[in-house]
């Protein structure tokens, strides 16, 4: 895993809390505290799997000796009824841990698996499918990294590591030229400058104060050609907002170098994945 194991943590122990609070009563109440199971991960439906060691990671919470192991690779495409992972381990850590496991597998896999989508139709151009911030609270470090597991790559983690000059910050400064005197003040030297802007008019302004990236907002395929070719490879070119899938081949072409997409985390559809427990059950010493 590419992300902080530490934060995962917090993240796991935190959706366990919410769901478990004071105890499982359903699970407790039926499931004797040294009962083992054999459970299997499967896909309901084909997809792209992203996921994997976070689920692991729920249930090693509840149980650290607990037996995991993958039976499909992570990042890697999954058909319906395919074996994703088996567990072995205490039941009650199995039936308990279910639900936080696979809402995190489900979700993630559903990002991993629309992103994949998107950048399929990028072909071999040289343009980048990437995520935005609108991502469920809590949830980003997992969901951006899903992004990537899909094949995409990530946007500004947060308002923190990067300068992104917004239609809100060009009305409150004047101007794109004021908004943009103002980061340089702030930000150290290496740290580039995006301004976001919505007509040809805006775009001519952000070349004049050499803005390093520019997003063009909502413009249509055409105008996104003229900006191309007025832009000449004086800035990196992103385009942004009301980006369907039958409109990545062509933003590409033109050699559009970014593409941000919310919807690839804010309202992905989760990947039907379930966890089947076998009948076999043992009781330990």
């Amino acid at each position: 895993m590419d992300f902080n194991i530490v934060l995962l943590q917090k993240v796991i122990k935190d959706s366990l809390n919410e769901d478990i609070g004071t105890g499982d009563l359903t699970t407790n109440s039926i499931v004797p505290a040294n009962a083992i199971s054999t459970g299997y991960i499967v896909a309901k439906e084909d997809g792209v799997l992203a996921g994997l060691p976070v689920a692991y990671e729920v249930f090693r919470c509840l149980d650290p000796i607990i037996n995991w192991q993958p039976l499909s690779k992570e990042g890697g495409s999954v058909s319906k009824g395919k074996l994703l992972a088996e567990i072995s381990g205490k039941t009650r850590a199995i039936l308990t841990g279910e639900r936080v496991a696979l809402n995190f597998l489900q979700r993630m896999s559903g990002i991993a698996t629309v992103t994949a989508k998107y950048v399929q139709f990028t072909g071999d151009s040289k343009t980048r499918i990437v995520d935005t911030r609108k991502t469920t609270p809590g949830m980003r470090m997992l969901e951006k990294y899903a992004v990537r597991v899909g094949g995409g790559y990530n946007h500004r983690f947060g308002l923190y590591d990067a300068v992104l000059i917004k239609d809100n910050h060009i009305k409150y400064a004047g101007s794109i030229k004021n908004a943009v005197a103002a980061a340089r003040q702030i930000v150290s030297h290496p740290t580039k400058i995006e301004v976001e802007v919505e007509n040809l008019d805006q775009l001519r302004q952000a070349l004049a104060v050499q803005a390093d990236i520019i997003m063009l907002d909502n413009m249509s395929v055409e105008l996104m050609r003229e900006a191309a070719n007025l832009v000449n490879g004086r800035a990196m070119l992103e385009a942004s907002g009301g980006i369907t899938v039958d409109k990545i081949k062509a933003i590409a072409e033109i050699g559009i170098d970014v593409i941000s997409i919310g919807s690839l985390t804010h309202s992905v559809k989760a990947l039907d994945i379930s966890l089947d427990l076998q009948e076999t059950k043992t009781l330990l010493c």
